[in-house]
């Protein structure tokens, strides 16, 4: 057991107690941001990687940055600019005068918390990069297979409002991601807070971790034995595959958007300290898992249609299990 591990002999108990101490610490930073906080770790906890797209200065950096240090794992930035190489983000084999033999000298992919700053500033090809990595926890480099950690969790982050210089992220990259959603402004009462804690310093500097990575890696393992019924798996694909059939969607979301609405309800309902499915985790996960994976015709979009509205259709329409 790490030194932050919970005293438990309940798996079930022990990710509930990782989960509250890591929300807990981040709070200490994060001021009237629980929902984002607790949709980041649901995909954390499910083994999906997250995509905050909001405004400049609403706190995605500093967001990914006190998780990082919640958890006593490994952490590594790297900011996406037009000039970044696949390479920069593997690795590369250079060669050594000394031994007259190329070694491998590994990128910031292989860490446990990457956050992935301005994602959109890199070039399709760069960004292309990520996606054997976040689908399959491993890359490929010079030919050779290397497997990343059993931890491999990426936080990206994009300005919704600066398109200049920028590379939308293709429907393949969406896919890869469990979730996307915003921070938004918080309260001015939240805001005066966050003024009083940096009056003198940075609270994350004083920031020390909760969790050790084998307390995260059970976590997910707890939530992988939360139990879903069968109908309410049944109700996750029909949600799903009715985007596919919706007016004015002209690319509806993928089977791995049924697997992430899943595996977050899952650990939604871990979370709630149940240790099976409800209807409600589903429909609260819903939006935030489909809506980014959805590509909408453009007549629909000049015509106000939302992905996010689509998704609250559907979910209005389509008959809850008993």
């Amino acid at each position: 057991m790490g030194k932050f591990s919970a005293m438990t002999s309940n798996p079930f108990d022990a990710a509930r107690d990782t989960y509250r101490k890591i929300a807990a610490n981040i709070a200490l930073i994060m001021r009237g941001q629980e929902a984002a906080t607790r949709h980041l770790l649901a995909s954390l906890a499910a083994g999906g990687h997250v995509l905050l797209e909001d405004y400049p200065g609403t706190g995605k950096t500093t967001l990914a940055k006190a998780l990082a240090k919640s958890i006593d794992a490994q952490f590594k930035r790297l900011q996406f600019t037009p000039d970044l190489l696949p390479s920069d983000i593997l690795g590369v084999s250079i060669f050594d005068q000394r031994d007259q033999q190329f070694h491998f000298h590994e990128g910031p992919v292989f860490t446990n918390i990457l956050l992935a700053d301005e994602i959109n500033r890199a070039s399709p090809r760069t960004q292309s990069a990520l996606l054997e990595a976040m689908g399959e926890g491993q890359v490929s480099v010079e030919g050779v297979r290397r497997n990343l950690s059993d931890l491999f969790f990426v936080i990206a982050t994009q300005n919704p409002v600066e398109f200049r210089g920028t590379y939308p992220l293709p429907e393949a990259q969406m896919d890869r991601f469990a979730m996307q959603f915003t921070l938004g402004y918080v309260s001015a009462a939240d805001e005066v807070a966050v003024l009083t804690a940096q009056e003198h310093n940075h609270p994350l500097d004083e920031l020390k971790p909760v969790a050790t990575l084998g307390d995260v890696i059970a976590m997910k393992e707890a939530v992988e034995n939360v139990r879903i019924s069968n109908e309410l798996k049944r109700y996750v694909v029909d949600i799903v595959s009715a985007t596919r059939a919706a007016s004015g969607v002209q690319l509806g979301a993928s089977p791995r958007a049924s697997i992430a609405l899943m595996k977050t309800a899952q650990a939604e309902a871990l979370f709630a300290g149940a240790d099976f499915v409800a209807p409600e985790q589903i429909q609260k996960l819903a939006v935030p898992v489909i809506a980014h994976r959805l590509v909408l015709e453009p007549q629909a979009r000049f015509s106000g249609v939302t992905a996010r509205g689509v998704v609250e259709d559907v979910l209005k329409k389509l008959t809850v299990p008993a």
